[in-house]
């Protein structure tokens, strides 16, 4: 809110920063940082005009600013600049709100949508087929365990077991590689193979669970009983995927995000080669799922539901055709299509 003292006539800067703090209190801190930028660069087109956003008052605001300022994003990227509009546009939406400029929402939105750029479609491209080779190792833990003369077989184990129940979970439940890193014991229900999560936006959902996947987790489990039990802690408060490191000791703490993507890089490297490492990430595995679903379903609702996409524009991204298909559609139309016969 803005200051009462400035009631009369707050100036621009004061209404951005009071827009600010109210962004701090119902967003992220990135999203924060992202809307600050923004503002910044809007200040700066606000001088261009002749308009020092420190000494002037608020009611000078117009819709038309915003056409020196779409024109001064063409500097950057297109993904940017819809990003940057966004943050103004709450912007001019707070300062409505506020009663502290008269705001025509409308010209607003279609000024934003006729003169802005829009970002082009990228398709989500991973090795699927490498994916799938990278899995059939897993599956055999002892393709995991390496041995190592620094180490002790019992922590390369767990390791194995660890990383083999990581990269399926991965696979075969579309988990974002910070979902998967903060689940606990207590999360899964065994009997109905699904978790309860807190997922992206602060969201409950419900994340389903493969035989195969949960197979793994139970070896896993079943290789950190004795660690477990020397907790002290309830089973059901412990981490899902523990570190299993010098720094971590006997306790049982939680992987990171980090740790998790060090899995995929390991793995990746051990199985692929170095030249795969960095072409597949976690969240390869999160586009391998989807995709599969997909193939599977052929209905892109469930595939959505399944993915925990809130815009279903997010999951038609999936629905491209791999190469692969494509090469066996044109040689099956052009190369090995019936040869009429010929008229006698």
């Amino acid at each position: 809110m803005v200051d009462a003292s400035q009631q009369n006539s707050p100036v621009i800067s004061d209404v951005m920063n009071a827009y600010l703090r109210l962004v701090e209190r119902s967003r992220s801190k990135h999203t924060k940082l992202s809307y600050k930028n923004a503002l910044k660069v809007f200040s700066e087109v606000l001088r261009k005009q002749s308009m020092d956003p420190a000494s002037t008052p608020i009611e000078k605001m117009t819709e038309d600013l915003l056409v020196p300022l779409v024109d001064y994003l063409n500097v950057f990227s297109p993904a940017t600049e819809q990003l940057y509009l966004q943050a103004v546009k709450g912007f001019f939406l707070y300062v409505d709100s506020e009663r502290l400029a008269p705001v025509n929402q409308s010209r607003v939105a279609v000024l934003i949508k006729q003169r802005s750029r829009r970002p082009g479609v990228r398709y989500p491209q991973f090795p699927a087929n490498d994916i799938e080779s990278l899995l059939a190792k897993v599956e055999d833990v002892e393709n995991l365990i390496t041995a190592s003369a620094e180490e002790n077989l019992s922590d390369i184990k767990l390791r194995a077991y660890r990383d083999r129940a990581f990269l399926l979970t991965l696979a075969d439940t579309g988990f974002r590689v910070h979902e998967a890193c903060n689940l606990r014991r207590g999360d899964i229900d065994w009997n109905e193979q699904r978790a309860l999560i807190i997922g992206k936006g602060d969201k409950q959902a419900v994340v389903r669970f493969t035989s195969r996947s949960l197979q793994a987790i139970k070896d896993y489990l079943s290789q950190r009983a004795v660690l477990d039990g020397n907790s002290g802690r309830q089973l059901s408060s412990l981490p899902l995927f523990a570190r299993h490191d010098k720094g971590a000791g006997k306790k049982v703490k939680p992987i990171t995000p980090t740790t998790g993507r060090n899995i995929v890089v390991e793995r990746v490297e051990q199985f692929l080669g170095k030249d795969m490492v960095g072409k597949i990430t976690p969240h390869s595995f999160r586009h391998y799922f989807v995709t599969t679903v997909l193939r599977g379903t052929g209905n892109l609702k469930v595939a959505q539901e399944l993915a925990r996409h809130k815009n279903i524009q997010v999951t038609q991204r999936y629905t491209h055709l791999s190469d692969d298909e494509l090469d066996k559609a044109y040689y099956d139309v052009f190369e090995n299509k019936v040869k009429p016969t010929p008229k006698e």
